[in-house]
């Protein structure tokens, strides 16, 4: 498992309104573009420079592409990265102020300490 790589993603797409909106409408899809195109960058370094190794293992890529954040905080993701990002993308789909985040807390309240390792 590549907790770097998960962290990463949620990063790299939550900076970018086009990515939000891509990941948004076709989770699955820019998961697969992401991985094969963007995951062996190495940020803010010249556009040449790559690694070859980094790849999502099977539950990261699925639950990613399911936009599933309980499984992401399950296998470690950091959670202020999976909110920051969630919450740019379905807090517009919520009529009450603070919609969205209550809605994270309330996937999230069965999780009970110690919290998955969140380091890298």
């Amino acid at each position: 498992m590549s907790k770097y790589l998960l962290n990463k993603f949620l990063y790299t797409v939550d900076r970018d309104p086009d990515l939000v909106e891509r990941y948004r409408e076709d989770p699955r899809g820019t998961v697969e573009w992401w991985e094969s195109e963007y995951a062996n960058r190495i940020l803010n370094c010249h556009g040449g420079e790559r690694s070859t190794w980094l790849a999502f293992e099977e539950n990261e890529r699925a639950a990613l592409a399911s936009h599933d954040y309980p499984a992401l905080f399950d296998l470690g993701a950091h959670p202020f990265l999976t909110l920051t990002l969630f919450i740019a993308m379905f807090e517009r789909d919520y009529d009450e102020p603070l919609g969205f985040q209550l809605e994270y807390a309330r996937r999230l309240s069965d999780r009970k300490l110690p919290y998955p390792d969140i380091a890298t």
